[in-house]
């Protein structure tokens, strides 16, 4: 038996996850008994319309005293909704738990036991990610350029389900972004982190549409990398070497009528200046959406207010 208050917390999104939570429950509810001093199931109903009461009324009373339900007034993002359960959870560790793992409760006391080691965020890391093979390049694209563009360390192959120390979780809830990308979150509290590798593969959410998808990767990228910037800062020095070529091939045609790749050309009246003019301009513009680009930048990075710095713990000696 372990001295410690433990928060388990769920999300429901489907009909289907209600059905899976009636099984979930008193599973979890013997393994906490059986393995804490104290304990709370936190489930946060995100299927708005869909009555969870129903699922919940039929179980023991002493499972249903260990339970609090969080109904949601309108439907919001995943993320938003784990947000509520963590502003609930009053553990010394809090567990988010995915309900595809239902028939695995276990896996509380693995992350738990874990945590022990000296860690302060544990997750579930899947061997593999299985998904279409038309969504594969968009997928290889966006790890890609959260590598490559951010410094952030991001397991691709990780699951939602891990465990978090109090501590950890007070710093991750200082982040009060309205545009959440769990996983960059997850990375830029820092903290000890480890994980447990699991057969179950990482798949691709079957009410999920590409656009939500899509609209994801945007959020990650735009808030947690410099892709975008350092894309317009090539923009805009391939304009300026596509000015410099421009330049010397209109003069090059106009004093000896051959190009730079020995064509022979005939200059017409003006054509010179005009090329000039209008490469010089297309530079001058790429160099004012990078300045300009520098400054939004700046000014979201003020606007989001994230901390300077997280303190890990304090020592005196």
């Amino acid at each position: 038996m372990y001295n410690s208050f433990i928060s388990v917390t769920t999300v429901i999104d489907s009909l289907r996850d209600l059905t899976l939570l009636a099984s979930f429950l008193p599973k979890a509810h013997q393994i906490l008994k059986d393995n804490f001093s104290d304990f709370e199931i936190i489930v946060v109903n995100n299927a708005v319309g869909e009555s969870i009461d129903a699922y919940i009324t039929p179980l023991d009373p002493e499972i249903k005293h260990h339970v609090f339900l969080l109904n949601l007034s309108s439907a919001t993002d995943k993320n938003h909704a784990v947000i509520a359960g963590l502003d609930r959870s009053n553990g010394d560790y809090t567990i988010i738990f995915e309900l595809q793992f239902e028939q695995e409760p276990h896996r509380i006391i693995e992350l738990f036991e874990h945590s022990r080691k000296g860690f302060d965020i544990v997750y579930l890391r899947a061997k593999e990610r299985r998904i279409r093979a038309s969504f594969r390049p968009f997928y290889t694209i966006f790890y890609y350029i959260l590598r490559h563009y951010s410094d952030l360390k991001i397991d691709e192959k990780a699951h939602a389900t891990r465990i978090i120390s109090r501590r950890a979780l007070n710093s991750l809830l200082r982040l009060r972004e309205n545009l959440r990308y769990m996983k960059a979150i997850y990375a830029m509290v820092g903290y000890k982190t480890d994980y447990i590798e699991v057969d179950y593969p990482l798949v691709r959410i079957e009410n999920s549409s590409f656009g939500e998808s899509f609209k994801t990767s945007l959020v990650a990228i735009t808030s947690f990398t410099t892709f975008l910037r350092s894309l317009l800062l090539r923009i805009f020095i391939f304009s300026f070497v596509f000015l410099l070529g421009v330049i010397v091939n209109a003069l090059k045609v106009k004093f000896t009528g051959v190009d730079l790749f020995g064509n022979v050309g005939q200059a017409i009246s003006g054509w010179t200046f005009l090329v000039i003019l209008i490469s010089v301009f297309f530079a001058i513009t790429c160099l004012n959406l990078y300045i300009m680009s520098i400054y939004l930048s700046n000014i979201y990075a003020e606007i989001k207010q994230r901390p300077l710095y997280i303190i890990e713990s304090i020592k005196r000696f």
